[in-house]
């Protein structure tokens, strides 16, 4: 290959791809566009129907949008109340959600021991994936979770099978072993790019989801019950989140169009690697961490705050103006997941020794709605998102940045198998919708007279 020619093409060209694909900002407005699917308000356009997840973040009032407290339920139950139904019995709750997610009520205990055994029979992972994955790492563990759910397909007895049952079964083990796949590809990932020793533990079988994938990450297979605890939390509050989010509408686009399951998962994890949906914990964490070199004071705020001003000027930070894991396309006053989060992080920090970083993160929660509102000229309601502390949760229980975005999808493969499920069920119809056409219609040229 020759990269100079292939430099040098590029530079020339690229301009032409630039301005032959920017689009007139005023052609939107002239057609009635709808950018992103988002009214002018900030609200989604309304283009499906859904009973696996309801956010609620505003009302709207003679046309006009009402911030209220945010609220999550799955399947028509309040997300604090399954939590806390688990948390008051001191059990682990992702697999008693994964069911309520994908077959609509809540398990009795036989069939919840029953769902449990079942996944950790589909748990493990074939031989030969684990001679491929050490083979074909990836240094984006995204990536290689893709790839290892379009390797999936190779080993299912029913690749193509169609029925609800089938996709049910594809479902359910895929669930069972994302844990296994992102925690192999972690270890191919450091084995073979950060020089680290190769340490491949097999699922136990006695293990749930979070307790397993602890045990898989580390080289001693070692972890505490809080840690275990926490991360179970993690993965119950990231499992869903209505069908307008962009991997599940994904998932819906995708399985209308009759293809298999497997490449539907893909494509949303393809969708969740995207720095705009799954990787904002990380930015948060980079953030916070600039602020804290940034900022000789944590606990002055007037120092905090002339600091934030600078992020949201873009003069500070990535300038991109964004406080990351502040907002939400939703929530307004206040995003419940991260409500959640936020009662567990205070129970860890002290345990951990992390209380003057805490003080840090809460300013910065408490300062930058007005700060926001100062500096934007703004009267739009902001408050912490769950990215907001998600990552700081993680950072605390030692685990690395590279698995963020893949824990979400450990989790969110729950929701993405629902939503995929009621596709099947209640779609019916290929998602098609309309794109108006706004180039100007031009002569063909012979390649002699270009």
């Amino acid at each position: 290959m020759d990269y100079e020619f292939e430099k040098q093409f590029l530079e020339k060209n690229a301009k032409y791809a630039k301005s032959a694909n920017k689009i007139d900002l005023r052609h939107y407005e002239n057609y009635n566009v709808k950018r992103g699917l988002r009214n002018s308000d900030g609200t989604g356009v309304l283009v499906g129907l859904t009973e696996i997840g309801d956010v609620h973040g505003y009302i709207v009032d003679e046309k006009e949008k009402v911030p209220v407290e945010g609220s999550l339920k799955y399947r028509g139950i309040d997300l604090l109340d399954l939590c806390n139904g688990f948390l008051k019995e001191k059990r682990f709750g992702f697999e008693e959600t994964v069911y309520l997610l994908l077959f609509g009520k809540l398990p009795d205990k036989e069939n919840l021991s029953n769902f449990k055994q079942l996944m950790a029979s589909y748990r493990d992972l074939p031989s030969e994936y684990k001679e491929i994955s050490m083979k074909a790492p990836s240094r984006n563990i995204m990536n290689k979770l893709a790839r290892s759910v379009l390797f999936a397909y190779s080993y299912d007895r029913n690749p193509e099978g169609r029925t609800l049952k089938t996709i049910l079964r594809q479902c359910i083990e895929l669930v069972a072993k994302f844990p296994v796949m992102i925690a192999y590809g972690y270890q191919a990932k450091i084995h073979n790019f950060d020089n680290q020793s190769l340490v491949i533990h097999r699922p136990d079988e006695n293990m749930g989801t979070a307790e397993n994938f602890l045990r898989l990450i580390r080289p001693d297979g070692a972890f505490s019950e809080v840690e275990a605890e926490i991360l179970d939390l993690a993965l119950v509050v990231h499992a869903e989140h209505g069908g307008g989010n962009n991997s599940s509408f994904t998932t819906h686009v995708v399985m209308s169009s009759d293809t298999d399951i497997y490449s539907a998962i893909a494509a949303a994890i393809g969708s969740l690697k995207g720095l705009k949906h799954g990787g904002a914990n990380i930015r948060v964490i980079e953030m916070m961490e600039d602020i804290s070199r940034n900022v000789s004071n944590w606990t002055d705020e007037k120092e905090i705050e002339e600091y934030l001003a600078r992020i949201i000027r873009k003069q500070a930070f990535d300038r991109t103006g964004l406080v990351y894991g502040m907002g939400h396309a939703v929530y307004t006053k206040s995003d419940p997941r991260a409500e959640i989060f936020k009662k567990k992080v205070e129970e860890l920090v002290s345990e951990k020794g992390y209380e003057r970083e805490f003080e840090l993160y809460k300013n910065v929660e408490k300062l930058t709605p007005q700060v926001f509102a100062d500096v934007k000229k703004s009267d739009k309601v902001i408050s912490a998102n769950v990215d907001f502390y998600s990552g700081f949760v993680y950072k605390i229980l030692g685990i690395p940045t590279d698995l963020y975005t893949p824990m979400f999808a450990m989790a969110r493969i729950a929701g993405w198998s629902a939503h995929a499920l009621e596709e099947i069920a209640s779609g019916g119809r290929i998602i098609r919708p309309a794109y108006k056409s706004v180039a100007k219609r031009k002569p063909y040229i012979p390649l002699d007279e270009r």
